[in-house]
């Protein structure tokens, strides 16, 4: 059966996955992507179409990469794939958050939906058990806030994120850093699901993105943990969704 190409290119790392229907035969994260990995790709599997989005504008490099090769569409606004949504300016809305509302609502469907996806930043994001989206929310990322703490002071050192960390606060400015950064978005997460909790619907929160399995750690021990559901491939995932219900 021949198979489909999606491609994810986000600010920091491009996702690449092959799909078969709704199964992942190949994915991978790269720095860049260029024509030697799009090319393995097409000799070890038989790609019928791809799809492709982008936070950066940079749609000529890739008809280059894969310029008569596999008929290419560019995901967009306009597909919905059967949700519906009420953004303001659906223009602006981030490309990746609409695929992972998408993916959300076809892996979970009848369900309410919280995508929280923990990349260069953090957002937020609600699908009803109907399918309407309204918008969310988005702020900065884990690395983000660190590198924040250390570009915008004159004294405070650049420190990595420490998943064994577990003090309320900090006795030195390492561990305050620590502190002050991971237990505050520790309870963001809280305080977000919280609030989505109280529109009275069994809620799904599922964790995405390169820092989904960090979140799961501060959240391991909420009362919000057995509604947890991780998926790092979310956004591949609803990109495939779209290009498989597209009628063009």
């Amino acid at each position: 059966m021949e198979a489909t190409l999606v491609i994810d290119i986000g600010n920091t790392y491009i996702k690449i996955a092959v799909f078969k229907q709704n199964q992942i035969l190949h994915s991978g994260q790269y720095q860049q992507a260029d024509s030697t990995i799009i090319n393995n790709i097409l000799v070890d599997y038989v790609v019928n179409k791809a799809i492709i989005s982008s936070v950066k504008k940079n749609k000529e490099e890739w008809q280059n990469v894969l310029a008569d090769k596999v008929p290419l569409i560019y995901f967009n606004a306009g597909m919905t794939s059967g949700i519906t949504n009420h953004y303001l300016t659906p223009q602006t809305l981030g490309l990746d958050r609409l695929a992972a509302v998408i993916g959300a609502y076809h892996l979970y469907p009848g369900k309410s939906n919280m995508v929280i996806d923990g990349g260069t930043c953090i957002t937020y994001d609600w699908i009803d058990a109907a399918g309407n989206y309204f918008g969310g929310s988005i702020s900065p990322g884990l690395n983000m806030r660190y590198k924040a703490l250390n570009n915008y002071t004159s004294g405070l050192p650049l420190i990595s994120a420490d998943e064994n960390f577990a003090g309320k606060s900090g006795n030195d400015t390492t561990s305050a850093i620590l502190s002050g950064v991971q237990n505050g978005i520790k309870y963001e997460l809280e305080g977000f699901i919280e609030s989505y909790k109280m529109n009275g619907e069994e809620l799904n929160i599922i964790l995405s993105g390169g820092d989904s399995i960090f979140f799961d750690t501060l959240l391991k021990n909420s009362i919000f943990a057995p509604y947890i559901k991780i998926e790092p491939h979310l956004v591949l995932k609803g990109l495939n969704a779209a290009i498989q219900t597209n009628n063009d």
